[in-house]
């Protein structure tokens, strides 16, 4: 017997969910802010200590209070996203040259080494503000 599996588009998927579970997607953006302020606080001190100001400038914010900025993901400075609540970690350009080096200076890897390493939480953070959603539907 073959499995068939149809693939719907966030748009679609949340404005199934939505029409479900309308409280859904404010406790989703609630926890998509939580864990990029997570990780933002996280950063900061691996960040290389002689870097003070580079280290205040590491903060998380939603994308479209930045619509000129990059954040640290590496997309477009237009940060093109479908999703209104999408949420990143923003620091100084300099984030690039300590993260992965230059031809002069070793690298220090401190933001994606730690992505990595919060990225189960806050996958399994924003699971769980839905399951709270749907439950407070339900109930």
């Amino acid at each position: 017997m073959k499995t068939k599996a149809k693939f719907l588009s966030r748009q679609k998927t949340m404005s199934l969910l939505n029409g479900i579970v309308p409280e859904a997607e404010k406790e989703l953006a609630k926890a998509q802010m939580d864990g990029a302020q997570s990780l933002a606080n996280k950063i900061k001190p691996r960040a290389p200590s002689e870097t003070g100001s580079y280290r205040q400038s590491i903060q998380a914010d939603k994308l479209s209070n930045r619509p000129g900025e990059r954040s640290v993901s590496g997309k477009g400075i237009d940060n093109e996203t479908k999703d209104p609540n999408a949420t990143g970690v923003f620091a100084d350009y300099i984030w690039r040259f300590l993260e992965f080096g230059t031809v002069k200076m070793t690298k220090r890897p401190h933001i994606f080494p730690t992505y990595r390493q919060e990225r189960p939480k806050i996958r399994r953070k924003m699971a769980a503000a839905v399951r709270k959603a749907v439950k407070k539907a339900k109930g």
